[in-house]
């Protein structure tokens, strides 16, 4: 087992409630640009949220078969096509994608629609009302399973349902994939549609802002929910120089940590544990570190916690420390989350710049870091760590390196 292989970025695609693909992501989060609208696919009608980040403009057929498209679930759609988007940006035609070694590692948080519309139609009427045929698109594993069939991928394909953390713990285990030279290219990434059950069970939980996503401000009031999918494409450093691919950044660590005690709430020690274990793993000291994107919910504990754990671990050099987060222009989009922050970490190296947290309007001394308010900073990054935290007390970070 060789651990050092080298892991690189060569292809970044991105499918968001503000722009299809990277450079239109990018421009827009870099201008600070909100993706949030008016709720179209949930009957919001009930409750005291209306505004969410969904993927208006989104036409599957640009990146898949038509014939195929009814016979996959939205989730499915929205990786597939992510996943295209970065073979792409990697400098892959689709008739040209290696078989052998390559392999497909998705997140998601729910999984895909079908699943909740069989519970629906059983507790309607029964077994009579289960389509037989939505059957086959209902499982979770078909989220990385139809892009790894669609590319023929002959490497190992898996899905982590590790919800709101999935995108980072992809890209770490795609790391040690790569490291220990069971696969050579690897697609990681994250993917979720809008979900009536995610939005009524945040609704239920009382987490969720009426009118906006205000991260770190001292006048949030929660989070708002989003859709969209992340996915990278890795392989190892030599490789990319053979290929003389572009590369985006260096994956150079990641950290897990698993809280039991406080499964449906943020803490601050298991926070900083994944931190720190993503430090150490990258070989990277908390001074080496330019750029934090947040996990940053906008809810009023994760901000105060996350922001907590981030001064446990970086002590003095947080008050020079840039975070900011993402989901105050993309609203929450669960399992696609880290995995949309990674390719923004990725563009954030690259460009040397940071994007804003939008819709701050007023300091909180719980919150007192540098958040990015409002408009994008011109910052030279080398070091980048993407936080990425979930109920059951997953939590996730990586680092990215220049």
């Amino acid at each position: 087992m060789n651990k050092k292989r080298r892991v690189v970025a060569t292809g970044l695609g991105v499918i968001s409630s503000v722009g299809i693909g990277k450079d239109a992501f990018w421009k827009s989060v870099t201008s600070g640009t909100s993706g949030i609208t008016e709720i179209t696919s949930v009957d919001t009608t009930e409750f005291n949220c209306h505004y969410g980040g969904e993927v208006k403009k989104f036409n599957p057929e640009e990146f898949i078969p038509k014939r195929k498209v009814p016979f996959l679930g939205k989730t499915s759609q929205l990786a597939l096509s992510a996943a295209s988007l970065a073979l792409k940006d990697a400098g892959f035609s689709e008739k040209k994608v290696p078989s052998q070694k390559f392999g497909v590692i998705i997140g998601t948080t729910v999984g895909e629609r079908p699943l909740e519309e069989l519970v629906q139609a059983w507790a309607r009427g029964g077994l009579k009302e289960v389509d037989r045929g939505r059957v086959f698109q209902a499982s979770v594993n078909n989220i990385s399973a139809n892009v790894g069939i669609h590319f023929k991928a002959m490497g190992l394909n898996h899905v982590f349902p590790t919800a709101c953390a999935a995108g980072n713990y992809c890209i770490g285990y795609g790391m040690d994939l790569i490291q220990s030279g069971d696969l050579n290219f690897v697609l990681v990434g994250g993917a979720e549609a809008f979900s009536r059950v995610a939005y009524v069970g945040f609704q239920r939980l009382y987490a969720m802002s009426p009118d906006k996503c205000r991260p770190f401000d001292k006048n949030r009031k929660g989070m708002q929910l989003g859709e969209g999918s992340g996915v990278l494409l890795l392989e190892s450093m030599e490789s990319a120089i053979k290929r003389k691919a572009h590369i985006y950044a260096e994956v150079l660590g990641y950290g897990l940590s698993c809280d039991a005690y406080h499964a449906t709430a943020p803490d601050t020690q298991g926070i900083a544990k994944a931190m720190g274990k993503a430090l150490k793993d990258a070989d990277t000291l908390p001074e080496d570190i330019d750029y934090i994107c947040t996990h940053g919910t906008g809810t009023p504990m994760n901000d105060r916690i996350e922001t907590a754990a981030i001064k446990e671990v970086f002590k003095d050099k947080s008050k020079d420390l840039v975070i900011n987060s993402l989901k105050s222009m993309l609203g929450h989009t669960m399992g696609a989350a880290s995995a949309i922050e990674a390719a923004a970490c990725c563009m954030a190296l690259e460009d040397g710049i940071i994007p804003p947290t939008i819709n701050y309007d007023e300091s909180d001394p719980e919150c007192d870091l540098d958040c990015v308010p409002n408009k994008a900073k011109k910052k030279k990054i080398k070091v980048a760590l993407n936080n990425g935290f979930a109920f059951g007390g997953n939590n996730c970070s990586v680092v990215f390196g220049k």
